[in-house]
């Protein structure tokens, strides 16, 4: 476990009065600590005065690209028509039998935005990655649900019995090539949740900042669409069944000053010490997530056969 910087929080209650003079909010202590928590408006203006979410840029270069596939199908799970897109890793193509990582995307993204600094063609091209299997990526429109089955959407049945038979179809993913999940945000969260689901399914999950929700409450209170019921929230509490993840290499990057930090905290500490984590500086921001991207597919590469 990481430990956080004290002198952060004190510079913020510092900070406070200067926000709430901005518009923000100013309701004491209280209000602070919501939006500390990004659970009120304010947090990442807090971030940026302070510095807390100051990641230095990751330089990228790629290798020259596979090829991708950008399609449709009518998901019968959601009740609609969804996009994907299927990526090759570099001198490979369409009907080589891969590994495949199926990455989740982030809240307002989809398949085409799923990843963030480069493209899945671009993701398996990467220089300087630790060398691993060779692998496929798919990424797919997975609504704003919080990859959870809502009444007349459900994403998680989309990705399970839709997306990944589709690519098993095409050899990606098929016995004896092993399946992982990857995702940021939302996604994280989505990953980990369809894992818990299926867990004979995967052999590697790795999440980027996951929005790891501690109640109901705290979730309807932040986005009241990321769950239909309470019920629902149970059956999809990532903490709760987290039991599930045991059996499967799992790497979680969570930065120390993220919202959903003492969630992930929270999952962390029931997990035990088989998984693989890191708990640096930064924030639920864009640079975080692209910081994370390469690590997180060199596990993946690692851990899929």
């Amino acid at each position: 476990m990481v430990a956080r910087d004290s002198s952060a929080v004190t510079r913020r209650r510092l900070l406070w009065g200067l926000v709430g003079s901005m518009g923000t909010v100013a309701v004491g202590v209280t209000g602070f600590e919501l939006v500390n928590h990004g659970v009120l408006p304010g947090k990442r203006l807090l971030d940026q005065i302070d510095g807390a979410c100051s990641v230095p840029a990751t330089p990228l270069s790629f290798s020259p690209l596979g090829p991708s596939e950008t399609g449709t199908f009518y998901s019968a799970a959601r009740r609609r028509t969804v996009g994907y897109t299927i990526a090759y890793p570099p001198r490979h193509r369409a009907g080589d039998r891969l590994a495949l990582v199926v990455m989740l995307h982030g809240f307002t993204n989809d398949h085409t935005t799923a990843l963030f600094g480069m493209s899945p063609a671009q993701a398996l091209a990467l220089r300087g990655a630790a060398p691993g299997r060779a692998m496929a990526m798919v990424t797919v429109d997975g609504g704003d649900g919080y990859w959870n089955p809502h009444p007349g959407d459900d994403p998680m049945t989309m990705v399970l019995d839709e997306l990944i038979p589709l690519c098993q179809r095409r050899g990606l993913g098929a016995a004896p090539h092993q399946i992982g999940l990857m995702g940021i945000s939302m996604g994280g969260y989505g990953a980990l949740a369809i894992a818990e689901r299926r867990p004979e399914l995967f052999s590697a999950v790795a999440v980027i900042s996951p929005a790891v929700w501690t109640s109901y409450e705290q979730a309807r209170a932040a986005n009241a669409g990321a769950f239909a019921s309470r019920s629902s929230f149970g059956a999809n509490d990532v903490i709760a069944h987290s039991s599930a993840l045991r059996s499967m290499a799992l790497r979680i990057a969570s930065g120390a000053d993220d919202p959903f930090h003492p969630g992930v905290e929270q999952l962390v500490a029931k997990l035990g010490p088989a998984s693989s984590v890191t708990f640096p500086p930064g924030c639920h921001t864009a640079s975080f997530f692209t910081e994370q991207e390469p690590p997180s597919l060199a596990f993946l590469s690692r851990h899929l056969a």
